[in-house]
């Protein structure tokens, strides 16, 4: 197995079911079991009310860009052919702050309070990413 090939790390114990979720091309994401409010990244316990309760949810994918850059070096092998590429903050609709990339964009989309939504993009046959392009 090459570099290349190797899927992405994982975000912490609890996002297998992300992953299985992003596979599936749906968007889930962490809730408190107890105080209910979304998060992210995964974590064992709310950042919140310190809850050991998580459940996994799914979000309809859809926010507003809350900030935006440009990246000039492949943070990941996936990317490696995407440089440049823009990272997004995106304030989803239905949970937290999640960051991501820009996609199937104009000239000019790329602005802070540009409506997007997810698409899941299959980067290897174990990796698919959430991504965003621009709402209609």
């Amino acid at each position: 197995m090459s570099e290349y090939e190797k899927p992405l790390p994982r975000m912490g114990p609890d996002s297998q079911p992300f992953w299985d979720a992003a596979r599936a091309h749906r968007l889930q994401l962490p809730h408190c079991g107890d105080c209910g409010k979304p998060h992210l990244p995964a974590a064992p316990i709310c950042p919140f009310c310190l809850s050991t309760k998580i459940e996994w949810r799914d979000a309809s994918g859809q926010g507003t860009i809350s900030s935006w850059t440009r990246v000039h070096k492949a943070w990941f092998p996936a990317f490696a052919g995407d440089v440049p590429y823009n990272v997004i903050q995106v304030e989803l609709d239905e949970g937290p702050r999640f960051t991501s990339n820009l996609v199937q964009h104009k000239e000019g989309d790329l602005r802070v309070g540009r409506r997007v939504e997810v698409v899941f993009d299959d980067v290897t046959p174990e990796v698919t990413l959430p991504r965003f392009r621009p709402s209609e």
